[in-house]
């Protein structure tokens, strides 16, 4: 008998394959070919038929050349964090996809000169947001943060409370992100309590502003209190409200969580906020507040470096004047209407064999956002031996693992996503 290698298909040959053609040209020649050359090694090593060759690459082809892979959320919080935080709208998709191009981000069409960068953001962003004066956008909160410390307090002091000296994740911390610019931290009160007093006893010639931070993922109960911003801004010098979650105005479900527009009120000279987390739009560092400290902020030199690119402006734009997000869909989704998916989800899961049912579930908003608030919610829940499968397979699908349990958290999956939750869960009994 010949080596049955010899029937394995020449590279060219699969190349030339309409599927597979089609998709070096969306994919680029040299990504499918190098699946081609994995297919024909699985082949000569005896791990599948030379016949399925072609099979075995049109299977492996990526659904883009991005090493990105779409994740169903379902673990119940809402701006995960280690999933790319707030998921954007398909209107922030739509506008990324209309500025891929050349479009007029610097330009205007009626002049044909060169016009202000992201003006139609910056002015959706002013509507939204009335009480300031002047906005700004650099491409994260710390980044807002940075620039606020190199602009006000260069070689000078920020005070701030030493109970805010917070993490903010992956082991970057404020004070080290401050002091990186050459700030000096003026540390005040105690972690627990700090007041009004503490900070005016700091103030002085050296000072370049106060900071207020909102604390993340966490809270400090007990015997604590903490001074406000209405009452830090009689001092003599800006104060510098990091409200984080990106918060514009006040929610009813979080009465706790700080806003934009409320610091603003308690007279904040500056606010700063992140775009993607309760915003629901693309990672960005919103600021707000006096006209003429924005336009410090805006013309210093660290600003360039900063600013963000026009697929950053166009989704801001498109979450601010658009339709709902999906995080605040997640954040409004009654309860009861969580429960009735849940049932018949699972109801469609045990019919096709499936050890499905539909649970009680506790979801929570993620992302250093409302520390401590629980979003009474309903999962379906399948053997935690799932987990694994799901993850892996096509979409990828994320949940949680409560009491050997694989919780499948139905706030943070948009009611659209149900029959894909639905088989891709099926796929895996």
């Amino acid at each position: 008998m010949g080596d049955p290698r010899r029937a394995i298909p020449r590279t060219d040959a699969v190349l030339a394959e309409p599927r597979i053609a089609k998709a070096a040209e969306t994919l680029g020649r040299d990504l499918v070919k190098s699946l081609v050359a994995a297919a024909q090694q699985r082949a000569r090593a005896g791990e599948i038929e030379p016949g399925e060759v072609v099979a075995e690459v049109v299977a492996r082809l990526p659904a883009t050349v991005s090493s990105l892979r779409p994740v169903l959320n379902a673990t119940g919080v809402l701006v995960h964090t280690n999933l790319g935080r707030a998921p954007l709208s398909a209107a922030a998709l739509d506008a990324i996809v209309a500025a891929g191009g050349a479009t007029d981000v610097e330009f205007s069409l009626e002049t044909g000169e060169r016009a202000k960068r992201g003006r139609g953001t910056l002015a959706a962003l002013a509507e939204a947001v009335p009480r300031a004066a002047a906005v700004h956008v650099v491409n994260n909160n710390a980044a807002a943060l940075l620039l606020c410390a190199l602009t006000l307090a260069p070689g000078k002091e920020i005070v701030v409370s030493r109970g805010e000296l917070v993490e903010i994740g992956d082991g970057f911390r404020i004070p080290d992100l401050l002091a990186s610019t050459g700030a000096r931290l003026r540390e005040v009160g105690t972690t627990n309590r700090t007041s009004a007093r503490d900070y005016a006893a700091a103030i002085g010639p050296d000072t370049g502003f106060v900071l207020k931070i909102h604390p993340s993922n966490y809270r400090v109960t007990g015997f604590t209190s903490e001074a406000g911003v209405a009452e830090l801004t009689g001092l003599g010098v800006p104060v510098v409200a990091d409200v984080g979650s990106g918060l514009l105005a006040p929610h009813p479900l979080l009465p706790d969580e700080p806003d934009v527009t409320t610091a603003l009120a308690d007279g904040a000279s500056l606010v700063t906020a992140s775009g993607d987390k309760l915003l629901g739009g693309p990672q960005a560092g919103l600021l707000f507040g006096d006209a003429e400290l924005v336009q410090r902020l805006r013309r210093h030199p660290a600003a360039r470096a900063l600013r963000v690119d026009k697929l950053t402006l166009a989704a801001l734009e498109a979450t601010l004047r658009g339709p709902e997000t999906p995080v605040r869909a997640a954040l409004s989704a009654e309860v009861g209407d969580l429960q009735k998916r849940a049932e018949t989800l699972a109801a469609s899961l045990r019919s096709a064999g499936v050890d499905a049912e539909a649970v009680d579930s506790t979801a929570v908003v993620g992302g250093g956002g409302a520390p401590g608030v629980e979003l009474p919610s309903a999962a379906v829940a399948v053997p935690a031996r799932y987990a694994e499968a799901l993850r892996s397979g096509e979409p990828a699908v994320v949940g949680r693992i409560v009491r050997d349990r694989c919780l499948l958290d139905l706030r943070t999956v948009p009611p659209a996503d149900d029959a894909t939750l639905r088989e891709a869960v099926r796929r895996c009994g």
